[in-house]
């Protein structure tokens, strides 16, 4: 084989050498006359070579012969094969490379360009900044991340990072972010180093170093040993898994969140830089919490969120939904949404246990001392403290029973927000006959349950709204305003202790009309409904609906009923969802119309359609690019390439265009005339934990963009939140008709369902047990 270069003023063209297996001798891959040359291969002096390769070969093979072939001095091992954009050339995409007649570079080996940059890193001169603008790029590659790490290049770069300040220290903070999305490499990092990034984001502005620390902390963050592939915690274990030795799944949220408590500012930065300018910067601050309270652990669980609300994070997330920067922050809102579900179930669900939680009693000691009132007593033992307040008996935390530590909550908040009302409200109530008293605390407690209903919270995982709710984040404030609407109705309708069922209706009839079209009706209208109202109109329309709704469907067992349902439902969609992932779809590739990742590392697919396919141990997202569609097997054989299903962070929506001159059914045909690119409302992309785009895709049709968003989303650790209309529609449809078919066997059978069940009072000993209520038909 041969090559040659036409030289400076000659005239005569360059043979083309032929790259053949071989065992073949070159006879099988002998160029014929007129066949135009494979690929063009430009060396590291500049000349460039028209080559024809055989796909068999590997990357090694190609190497060697092109050195044999341009007569290099230098080993084949100290070469390397790239295309234009610098993507580095392996076995796995050397034949679409050649099939694509991509032009190739022949450069320095992965294990040159390690050992190149570790030495520069060692250098405080412009040869570092140099150097980290290379890594930056380069150690996504797992040969040079490879190659990096076994000379001790991981070490030079925390020594970067110690040291460095502005535009380097963003380079290597970019760096190391990027090397973190391995699984390997990293799992020496030490305290010293995460209060070190802790400390950068705390203290520095610049948005490119803010950036990739904050990315850096949340990788920290997620990978706790719970998450790594292949582990199985027993149902009945609290304590996490230990981690084998090399693993990176070594860290999580009590490991970041103790150097983040050194720093008493850096909560707050996060929280504050949700408002900022940069839209990027907002995202990667609401990506960071988002990670912080999915994966709270249980021992500071109620810490975090207290100093989260502290800083008014629901307040700032609001105010981020009316944001002009809002189309790349909706989803992230989205989840931020479902994780606040996630702690209102928690506080619903956790007893009131004032004998041992110095918190809950200090809540409700607040409460009682700012009634103003004076314990009496019933008899030498029985208090009278509590029936003050409206509840039903001295037990209080049986009273809390149905809303739990939530309850208590929002009633601390309204007597907070005007401890002189509370006061007034409460002893105008005692100073009224016992039958025509409010019972204030069972009525706050009834408001909650009402609100928890109307919102779902059903239980953690099950959120399905696909918008915006403001009010839901505003939950305390909604709750004082229909606490102060029970309050107005009991007193202008002139009930009494017998009519309680009765006002709960109510409330429930105006929450529904109050907080109806949540994501676009002004706070002040909801104020306006709960506060100006008027007695008889609210009447009136309640009789309308309980004409068109049977008064059966707000009795408690039906809407336990409901939640049970409810759940249900979601889980049957999410396996129907799932079961789409496992069956496979074509989708047309997008373009990104914003993306986080520099363009110099951005790399776009050649081709405008993909085939994707989740794989049975739904761990991977397995695919094929191809330029026409064609029926695709079962199995994973047509699918070479593939995405591992815990680099996604995110599923972001309307987030990319289609090809230029490229039409959906007809990719060979061009568009004609010419107009901007828009992001189409059926794309998605699934986003990796430093913010970059893994894949993007344009969706056929409504009901396959519906299937895979909210399939994806439900595959994430987190769970992640419905994104689509259709699924939240289909888990509702399915729990209605669920309903009603439960009600058709009741009514069927002419069962009176009660308003409420009372539990018997418990035996009096352990002299029982449980009868068999099988029974022989034939006796």
């Amino acid at each position: 084989m041969s090559s040659n270069a036409s030289e400076e003023g000659e005239s005569r063209r360059p043979t083309t050498p032929t790259l053949a297996n071989p065992q073949t001798n070159g006879k099988s891959s002998a160029p014929k006359a007129g066949l135009v040359p494979t690929n063009n291969v430009t060396t590291k002096e500049g000349l460039t070579v028209r080559t024809r390769i055989e796909p068999s070969l590997s990357v090694d093979d190609v190497i060697r012969q092109l050195c044999i072939s341009l007569k290099l001095k230098d080993p084949p091992a100290m070469y390397a094969l790239r295309d234009e954009n610098d993507e580095l050339v392996t076995n796995d995409n050397l034949r679409k490379k050649i099939k694509g007649k991509v032009n190739l570079k022949l450069v320095n080996a992965p294990a040159i360009e390690a050992a190149e940059i570790v030495e520069k890193l060692s250098f405080r001169d412009a040869r570092l900044g140099l150097a980290l603008t290379s890594l930056r790029k380069l150690i996504r590659e797992e040969q040079f991340a490879n190659e990096f790490l076994q000379r001790d290049g991981f070490r030079e770069l925390i020594e970067v990072i110690n040291v460095a300040h502005g535009n380097t220290l963003a380079y290597a903070l970019t760096a190391m972010q990027n090397l973190m999305e391995l699984d390997y490499g990293w799992s020496n990092l030490d305290n010293a180093f995460i209060l070190k990034v802790v400390q950068i984001l705390s203290e520095s502005s610049l948005i490119n170093v803010c950036r990739p620390a904050t990315a850096i902390l949340k990788r920290l963050v997620e990978a706790d040993p719970s998450s790594a592939s292949g582990v199985n915690i027993p149902s009945s274990s609290r304590v996490p898994p230990s981690p084998p030795p090399g693993s990176v799944y070594r860290y999580g949220f009590d490991v970041v969140y103790e150097q983040m408590r050194k720093d008493k500012h850096l909560l707050e930065t996060v929280v504050n830089r949700l408002g900022s300018a940069d839209t990027t910067m907002a995202l990667y601050s609401m990506m960071l919490i988002n990670s912080l309270l999915a994966h709270a652990s249980d021992p500071r669980w109620d810490e975090f969120i207290d100093e989260l609300e502290e800083l008014n994070v629901r307040k700032a997330v609001i105010r981020l939904m009316s944001s002009h920067t809002i189309e790349d922050l909706t989803s992230c809102i989205l989840d931020f949404q479902a994780n606040v579900v996630r702690a209102t179930f928690r506080k619903k669900t956790t007893l009131v246990e004032p004998d041992f939680e110095p918190l809950h009693n200090q809540a409700l000691q607040f409460i009682w001392e700012r009634s103003k009132l004076q314990e009496d007593r019933e008899d030498a033992i029985t208090p009278i403290k509590w029936r003050k307040l409206g509840f039903e008996t001295e037990d209080i935390g049986h009273e809390f029973r149905e809303v739990g530590v939530l309850g208590l909550d929002c009633l601390r908040k309204f007597v907070e927000r005007d401890p002189d009302y509370w006061a007034n409200v409460v002893q105008e109530q005692l100073s009224r006959s016992e039958e025509r008293r409010c019972p204030i605390g069972k009525a706050s407690n009834e408001v909650t349950d009402l609100l928890a209903e109307h919102w779902s919270i059903y239980a953690p995982g099950y959120s399905t709204s696909t918008t915006f709710q403001p009010f839901f984040l505003n939950f305390n404030k909604v709750h004082s305003l229909a606490l102060h609407f029970f309050f107005r109705m009991w007193n202008e309708s002139g009930a009494s202790t017998d009519d309680f069922p009765r006002l709960v209706a109510l409330t429930r009839s105006q929450v529904k009309v109050a907080l109806k079209r949540e994501n676009i009706r002004p706070w002040h209208e909801v104020e306006q409904e709960f506060l100006e109202s008027e007695y008889r109109a609210v009447r009136d329309r309640q009789m309308q609906e309980l004409e068109m709704e049977d008064d059966i469907m707000s009795k408690i067992p039906i809407r336990n009923l409901r939640a049970k349902l409810y759940k249900e439902s979601y889980e049957f969609v999410r396996l129907q969802r799932i079961h789409c992932l496992l069956e496979g779809a074509w989708f047309m590739n997008g373009i990104p119309l914003a993306t986080t990742v520099p363009r110099d590392t951005l790399r776009r697919p050649t081709r405008p359609w993909r085939f994707l396919r989740l794989d049975a141990g739904a761990k991977y997202l397995h695919y094929v690019d191809s330029a026409v569609k064609f029926p695709v097997r079962k199995g994973l054989e047509d699918l070479p390439e593939r995405i591992e299903i815990a680099m996604i962070s995110e599923v972001a929506t309307g987030t990319c265009a289609p090809f230029p001159h490229i039409q959906r059914d007809h990719a060979d045909l061009p568009l004609s005339g010419s107009s901007p690119m828009l992001a189409s409302s059926l794309s998605f992309s699934l986003l990796s934990t430093s913010g970059g785009s893994l894949a993007d895709q344009i969706a056929p049709d409504q009901a396959r963009w519906a299937d895979w968003t909210d399939g994806l989303n439900m595959l994430r650790r987190d769970g992640g939140h419905v994104a689509s209309q259709e699924t939240e529609l289909f888990v509702q449809a399915l729990t209605e008709i669920g309903l009603k078919i439960k009600l058709l066997d009741l009514s069927g059978e002419k069962v009176e369902i009660p308003s409420g069940l009372v539990a018997g009072p418990p035996p009096t000993n352990s002299d029982f047990f449980f009868s068999d209520l099988a029974y022989d038909a034939a006796a």
